[in-house]
């Protein structure tokens, strides 16, 4: 069937449309400030690095995204925030700035590499915000950022500047006097609906901004408590707050003196129970949620059924924040407010055992999202993982810090195999599965698990070479120790890099152990579905597609069975593959549609990639040799991210040599170069819409089978099973000291 044919979208002289960056929505309204927007957006034409640097509670965060929505739409290339205040390890720095700019890299570069090449031809706006604790590497990476990224500009927010060449600091200094009266009106009124500023009380208003010196953070505490005072009474109580903290160092800065005084205020009106929650909170990173707030914070002085309403209270009085997100409703410290609890955390002698429990916590919800990826559930486990990795992160430093916990911070990096190789977290897979495995610890369970996640990470990021010592290792120490389990997994992967590296034969009989292997020790689950699918892929490339066909047609059957998407996109990419080759080109067009429809919706590139290749030999099969160019040049434009185009392989390649030799023959050398490259500034999302012929952008095929699909927009995970919370042993997890 010959489809009907497009023009390339993008002319190779035209300016691309603009892209739209990562900016939050703003919750409520932006107050003020109007002269300091004007001045800063005359200080960034001057320079291309800005530091809007200001003390705690200032506002610089609001500031700074307010100041970027407005500048968005002269970044061609978007607007685009990363928030650092979560990251603690300075090896997670890269990760999160590509994560903030939507890369996904499946390969084994740097990151840093990858971040210089996206950035070193696009026009936009990078807002670094939180970055104090992490400032020397920051600094390094913004400095190598600003010299090979011409185009680049960076607005970081801060309590101090990077101290970068060329950098212009823009001091933001407190609110002047009618915006903080202002934004504490506004804010009262948010608390108590209806409420004004009547004669009387406005310079009781106005008297209690100066004396939180304009503060935003402190009057957005002070209007907090109009919930249950009068105007008058939130001044005299600040006063007495006054009058009893004052004290502390004579030489901190009279500004830091106030708003601690102010952060003080607040925490004193609380109520005994309300300081300990506030204080236990403290214990996150990021988000969290309140099935996790009621299993960590709970316990002496704070009954795990009374959490809910000790939260509601502190979300009323502002210091706690509601953010709903794809995984549900969600809830937030403002960094102040964290350090200050985890001051009295810490004073309280209880720090260690909330952070135990913290840990304890994310290990039992990373094992449930495992054994909800194989399950319809697929697309909530995702989301879930997607909004926890920041606590997830600080569980796996939890368990590094002690030498006898080394084990849990292996097991917790190799269960989250499916989130690392299924939603497109291969590079920061790889660091933290590099990171825990240099520790010293016997080769149990754990360890061989995270050994063969490595190997089959290095596998996807084409790194033979590492896969093999990994996988090599694996089986050796599981053979070793009888660990069955283990062994059948590096079997299999060993027989993954043997396809990929142009040994079918060899995969095939791997592949066929494996299988076996798994089939003894009773393991079933989306792994095991792709060393089916794999051996598939292997049959067919040695030319028997009849039986690659009916061994991915009982993949589908299973994933149908179980609410499986992820191995089922691969298995439906097989068969797409042994149709196109025996001249079903309607079943193959369905096939590959739907497996890139689902690949895409999971942020897996690797998959979206391979089926838009296959997608485009498909086009020139059926007589549109211009829509096949556009579609190799948008797959030209994802390999990068992935590794080596088409792993170098020659069996996979195949497919791409043909589809060119015959577009080249219908087209002519000129045309064909010309649409591909224009095809190039394609980004993945608008590849995939075309390739669908213009269907929703975000996966329909995955919503089919588990809500909305993708790792960081999939439906809420209300669902999802509570993690477990006692000690466990065997199959569900390690056992929690």
């Amino acid at each position: 069937m010959r489809r009907p044919q497009r023009p390339c979208p993008t002319p190779d002289d035209a300016e691309p449309a603009p892209v739209r960056g990562n900016l939050p929505a703003e919750l409520n309204a932006f107050v003020g400030r109007a002269d300091e927007l004007a001045e800063l957006e005359t200080v960034l034409r001057g320079s291309r690095l800005v530091t809007v640097a200001g003390a705690a509670g200032v506002g610089k965060t609001r500031f700074v995204t307010r100041f970027a929505a407005l500048m968005e739409k002269r970044y061609c290339d978007g607007v685009w925030i990363a928030e650092l205040s979560d990251i603690h390890d300075p090896g997670l720095l890269e990760h999160a700035l590509a994560e903030a700019l939507g890369l996904t890299d499946h390969t084994s570069r740097p990151p840093r590499a990858v971040l210089v090449e996206h950035c070193a031809e696009r026009r936009l706006l990078l807002v670094i915000d939180g970055f104090e604790h992490l400032a020397g590497p920051c600094a390094g990476l913004v400095r190598e950022l600003l010299r090979r990224a011409p185009r680049l500009q960076v607005l970081a927010a801060g309590r101090r500047p990077l101290r970068v060449d060329g950098e212009l600091t823009f001091p933001l200094m407190p609110m002047g006097e009618d915006d903080g009266l202002e934004l504490f009106t506004r804010r009262a009124a948010a608390v108590r609906p209806g409420f004004r500023l009547t004669d009387d009380d406005r310079e009781t208003a106005r008297e209690l901004c100066r004396r939180l010196d304009g503060i935003p953070l402190a009057l957005e505490l002070a209007a907090g408590r109009l919930r249950a005072l009068t105007t008058e009474q939130v001044l005299q109580r600040l006063d007495d707050r006054f009058r009893l903290l004052t004290g502390g160092s004579p030489s901190a800065l009279p500004r830091h003196q106030t708003l601690r005084t102010a952060v003080g205020w607040s925490h004193e009106l609380c109520a005994p129970e309300q300081r300990l929650l506030w204080a236990r909170l403290s214990v996150f990173a990021g988000q969290f949620d309140l099935e996790a707030v009621e299993y960590i914070c709970s316990g002496p002085g704070l009954p795990a059924g009374a959490v809910l309403d000790v939260l509601d209270e502190l979300l009323a009085q502002s210091v706690v924040l509601r953010e709903d997100s794809a995984a549900g409703s969600r809830y937030r410290l403002l960094d102040t407010l964290r350090e200050y609890g985890a001051e009295w955390l810490r004073a309280s002698g209880d720090a260690e055992r909330l952070s135990r429990r913290h840990r304890d916590w994310y290990l039992g919800l990373a094992t449930w999202c495992e054994l909800d990826w194989f399950s319809p559930r697929q697309a909530e486990a995702a989301a879930r993982i997607d909004s926890e990795l920041p606590n997830l992160r600080r569980a796996m430093e939890c368990s590094l810090e002690n030498p006898e916990e080394v084990h849990l911070a292996q097991y917790l990096a190799g269960t989250l195999w499916f989130y690392w190789a299924g939603c497109g977290r291969l590079s920061e897979g790889r660091h933290w599965l590099d990171h825990v495995l240099e520790e010293e610890s016997p080769y149990d369970h754990s360890r061989l698990k995270a050994l063969w996640v490595l190997g089959y990470v290095a596998v996807l990021q084409g790194d033979p070479a590492g896969a093999m010592s990994a996988l090599q290792e694996c089986r050796e120490e599981g053979e070793r120790s009888g660990d069955a389990t283990a062994v059948a997994y590096a079997v299999h992967r060993t027989g993954c890099l043997s396809i990929v590296t142009d040994d079918p034969a060899r995969a095939e009989e791997l592949l066929r152990e494996a299988l076996g292997r798994y089939r003894e020790i009773g393991e079933l689950n989306s792994s095991v579905l792709m060393a089916q699918v794999e051996l598939g892929m292997a049959v067919a490339f040695r030319g028997d597609l009849d039986t690659a066909s009916a061994i991915c047609e009982e993949v589908l059957e299973i994933c149908e069975d179980h609410g499986e998407r992820w191995a089922l996109a691969y298995a439906q990419y097989v068969l797409g593959y042994a149709a196109l080759r025996s001249g079903l080109t309607r079943r193959a067009r369905r096939m590959l549609e739907e497996s890139l429809s689902i690949a895409h919706a999971f942020h897996d590139l690797l998959g979206t990639v391979l089926s838009l290749e296959l997608l485009a030999l498909l086009a020139v099969t059926e007589g549109d040799a211009t829509e096949a160019a556009v579609l190799q040049g948008a797959a030209d434009r994802i390999w990068p991210s992935v590794g080596l185009p088409l792993f170098g392989s020659v069996h996979y390649g195949r497919p791409r040599a043909e589809c060119e030799e015959r577009a080249r023959a219908e087209l002519g050398d000129a045309r064909y170069d010309a649409e591909r490259r224009a095809s190039r500034r394609l980004d993945p999302r608008a590849a995939v819409a075309r390739a669908l012929g213009g269907a929703a952008e975000d996966g329909t095929a995955a919503e089919r089978g588990s809500g909305d699909g993708t790792s960081g927009g999939a439906g809420a995970a209300g669902g999802t099973r509570r993690p477990a919370a006692s000690r466990t042993t065997g199959r569900g997890g390690p056992e929690l000291g």
